[in-house]
Parts: structure tokens; C-alpha cells; sequence
């Protein structure tokens, strides 16, 4: 049974958000279609102006996302990172999320000045670069840039590295990854990263550089970019009491 929308104190755009949003949360997943606008105004009975400014609040929310030319699905559930040491697609799976990949670059070469002091190499020594858009149930997450040690991995590869590297570095190499620095900024996506992520150029996205060893050897120099609306970072602090 429909809910009535009415007049009164409450404007009928935020009545119409949080009915939208129950539904949301209760009949709908990741990925379904919202029923059309014209639907929603005969099923509620307002406007295509209440409508649509209730969409439009859920969008900029991030619950709901529109698709040019083929309407408006319900988002993914953004992803949680509790600053543990976990590749992502264990932060997927521990969520109920299918991880996939999608190579856009992988190649042998000479890195950046930054990535082979950490390698402890020489400047013109050659690591392996692994470029990968992360997705979640098909939903673009992040855009991962990472360099691995060559001279640690040589044919890292010639192995399947559409899944968890982690795990590969692990159980082929024993060089699972053991602690990592990490640091994170705010940046743009920018053109490069903007139609991958499926966002606007100037849109903020969350930037987090992780140095990973494994033990003493420094395996794994990863920069990676995340949509706010599906990555959040959350942490718990304590106060010491002398």
C-alpha cells in the first residue's frame, strides 16, 4: 500500500525522498531500476517537479545514480575501509561484494624517482606497473596505480592479476604483505580518471598512497583514487588517561 504525500509541514519532495528511500533500502538492490518519473507521479500523486527533486536528492546523496539514456538504478552501498591491511577485494568480499578488475595498463619500465628509492634500485632499473579499474558488483570504485618489485616478482604478469594481488604475492611468492604506510589526500578526478570512475572532472575524489612491505622487502608502491560515494574510510580513536 502506497503511502499518502499531502500538504503540510513537511514539503512533498522530502515526503517523497524518504518513502523513495525505504523502498530503497527494503525492495530494492544495488544496481535495480528505479521505476520511470511519470510512474512515480501517478503512483504518489505529485508532481514531476516533486519528482524529480526527490530523485535528485537521493543522487546527490549517493543512493541513487542516473544513467544517460537509460534512467535512474540504485547505487552500490559505498564500501568501508577500517585502515586495516587488506587488499580490496578483501574489503569486498568481507562486505558481500563481488571485486572484478579491468587491466587498463600492465607493463615492465622505468618508474618513477619516488618508487625506486623505495625499491632500494637504481634510477634506470625497470619494475613492473599495474594500472587497474577496481569494481564492485560492476560498479566502478577506484582506479589503482601500483609498481611492484621487479627484482622480488620478476613475472608477476605472467599470472592471473585481474583478482587479489595480494594474495598472489603471498601464496606464489611468500611475500605476503605485512604492514604498509599509507597516506591520503583529496584530489580531482581529472580527464584521465574522470570516464572510468564515471564522474565529472572536477569531482573530489579520495587519494591514498600505500608503501607495502612484506617483512624486510619493500614489495608494493600503490596510488590509488576512490569515489567518495562508494569508499569511506573509517577509523576509532581512544584518548590515553595518564
Amino acid at each position: 500500500m502506497t503511502l499518502p504525500i499531502a500538504d503540510g509541514p513537511v514539503p512533498k519532495h522530502e515526503q517523497l525522498r524518504s518513502l523513495l528511500e525505504s523502498r530503497i533500502a527494503e525492495e530494492f538492490s544495488p544496481g535495480d531500476p528505479l521505476p520511470g518519473e511519470r510512474a512515480l507521479e501517478e503512483e504518489y500523486g505529485v508532481s514531476r517537479i516533486t519528482v524529480r527533486r526527490a530523485i535528485g536528492d537521493l543522487v546527490a546523496a549517493g543512493r541513487l545514480r542516473r544513467v544517460r539514456g537509460k534512467g535512474t538504478f540504485v547505487a552500490p552501498a559505498p564500501l568501508v575501509s577500517r585502515l586495516h591491511l587488506a587488499s580490496f577485494s578483501d574489503e569486498m568480499r568481507a562486505q558481500r561484494v563481488e571485486a572484478s578488475s579491468r587491466i587498463l595498463l600492465c607493463e615492465r619500465t622505468t618508474p618513477p624517482e619516488e618508487v625506486a628509492q623505495f625499491f632500494g634500485t637504481a634510477p634506470t632499473a625497470t619494475h613492473i606497473r599495474l594500472r587497474r579499474l577496481r569494481l564492485g558488483d560492476g560498479e566502478p570504485y577506484a582506479v589503482d596505480d601500483a609498481w611492484y618489485n621487479a627484482t622480488l616478482v620478476p613475472d608477476l604478469l605472467e599470472n592471473d592479476v585481474y583478482h587479489s594481488v595480494y594474495t598472489l604475492l603471498e601464496k606464489h611468492y611468500g611475500l605476503g604483505v605485512t604492514e604498509a604506510e599509507q597516506t591520503v589526500t583529496a584530489v580531482t578526478a581529472g580527464p584521465d580518471n574522470a570516464p572510468l570512475l564515471d564522474v565529472n572532472p572536477d569531482t573530489a575524489l579520495l587519494h591514498i598512497v600505500r608503501f607495502a612491505r612484506s617483512g624486510t622487502h619493500n614489495v608494493e608502491f600503490c596510488s590509488s583514487v576512490y569515489r567518495t560515494d562508494r569508499y569511506r574510510l573509517t577509523t576509532r580513536v581512544a584518548r590515553e588517561v595518564e
